[in-house]
């Protein structure tokens, strides 16, 4: 037997209330996989946190265990590339929503979507890193591969407490940017500022509709917010500047003109941190293990048990929340 967060739809219509508790399951009911994992920890993301009070419909199927990032350590494997004893780090692809997640303390998977932990990081610290830090290094791999430098100008993170926001200040700021942080939680000018950050901005200067351009300030954007955040982002954003936009925190929606693009040769990338090739995965881990200090990760992270994950995940809908989530499935 082992514990899980388990999320479920009583009478199995996909519209009716859904219920979150922790609960005792068989190995037997784990999915299908060829590496069965002994998990020491997982992290609460804003999707887990959307999953589990059910705010937006991210699990695909039901019962449920949400949880898009794991580490641990391999108990089976019918593969090759995997031997027992090994220890592996999960992120994404699709685990948490469609097969069963990291919030539980087994989980089986498929053998491609799985990672050697780096050496760099204990697995507690890979999950005070997990899919936000991991996102954020895909986003300062898209800048810096576009060509972004430190001479071009700031670089502004948006929703800049957050995991992704958090990290990605650390790693610009280790790479010699200097970094501006957009944020809801001005209070937090301490925080942002012991990450990196020179500049604290008010996201409310950003939340509304903005005029199509505007003042070029920005060499390039790490955006986590969507909607207008973003549109304001780039109409900000310097001639042949670039934004790598990865979040939708405010909305999903772009209400952008096509007029920084074609009059400034503003870049828009793309980062999709969940169906992303192994191969920019290990790139990403790459750049973490060498620009991300594990001494700051004790500043940004904090460590919950599973029984507080569903808790917890109501404060992320509140804003609440700042930095990283560790969850010790264990405790």
């Amino acid at each position: 037997m082992f514990s899980a967060v388990v999320i479920d739809k009583p009478g199995g219509d996909p519209k009716g209330p859904q219920t979150v508790e922790l609960q005792q399951l068989d190995e037997g009911a784990l999915p299908e996989g060829d590496v069965t994992i002994d998990v020491a920890y997982s992290t609460l993301n804003f999707k887990d946190a959307l999953a589990i009070t059910g705010s937006s419909p991210i699990a695909k199927k039901y019962p449920m265990v949400p949880g898009i990032d794991l580490v641990g350590t391999v108990s089976e494997s019918s593969g090759t590339e995997f031997k027992a004893g090994d220890t592996v780090v999960l992120n994404g692809w699709g685990v948490g929503e469609g097969h069963w997640g990291g919030l539980a303390q087994k989980a089986r998977l498929k053998s491609e979507w799985l990672i050697p932990l780096p050496s760099a990081f204990s697995p507690a610290q890979a999950m005070a890193i997990g899919t936000a830090g991991y996102t954020a290094a895909l986003c300062v791999d898209a800048l810096v591969d576009w060509g972004v430098t430190p001479e071009q100008g700031e670089v502004l993170v948006t929703g800049a407490t957050g995991g992704v926001g958090s990290v990605a200040i650390i790693l610009l700021k280790k790479l010699g940017f200097s970094v501006a942080a957009l944020t809801g939680k001005t209070s937090e000018e301490a925080y942002l500022k012991d990450l990196g950050a020179e500049t604290i901005i008010d996201r409310a200067e950003f939340s509304e509709k903005g005029r199509p351009l505007q003042k070029e300030r920005w060499a390039g954007v790490v955006d986590t917010a969507g909607s207008h955040t973003l549109a304001n982002a780039c109409a900000q954003t310097r001639y042949g500047g670039a934004v790598a936009a990865c979040g939708l925190a405010q909305g999903f929606d772009l209400p952008v003109t096509v007029m920084p693009f074609i009059l400034r040769g503003v870049s828009l990338l793309g980062i999709d941190s969940v169906n992303a090739p192994k191969a920019k995965r290990l790139k990403a881990w790459d750049r973490l293990a060498k620009d991300l200090d594990p001494a700051k990760l004790d500043s940004i992270a904090q460590t919950i048990g599973l029984g507080d994950a569903i808790e917890t995940s109501k404060k992320f809908m509140s804003g609440e929340v700042k930095g990283r989530y560790i969850v010790d499935v264990n405790a």
